[in-house]
This record gives structure tokens, sequence and C-alpha cells, in this order.
């Protein structure tokens, strides 16, 4: 969907909604796009049930032990 600066200020909320949903928003100045408004992805990573395996992994950076 293309929308202008104008309708994107007074109808922001509509189109975050909109872009969450997966719909190409872009905004256009001047009838010409600017910017493609898409949605924020999380890629944090948690140890969870495997948390208990870090404290036994053993140093691999460290000085050997001779």
């Amino acid at each position: 969907m293309l929308v202008n600066m104008h309708q994107a200020k007074s109808q922001l909320s509509k189109l975050i909604v909109a872009a969450e949903a997966g719909d190409e928003v872009i905004i256009a100045r001047r009838g010409k796009p600017a910017v493609r408004l898409v949605p924020v992805t999380s890629k944090t990573f948690r140890f969870g049930s495997l948390a208990h395996l870090v404290k036994s992994v053993p140093d691999f950076d460290g000085a050997t032990k001779e």
C-alpha cells in the first residue's frame, strides 16, 4: 500500500497494524516512494532449558594446562 506523508501522519496506528500483519506499507513524499514501514523482528537468544550446560563447558579460549 502506498500512502502519502499526510495520510501517514494521520493514520500511523492503522499503518503499523497493517505492517505487522505483513502488508507492505510505503510512505511517499510528493508522490515518490520515500520509506518502507516494516515490523521489527526480535532475534534474541536465550539458553532456556540448556542453561545448566553453560557451567560445564570447558574454557576453549584459555591456555592449556600441562
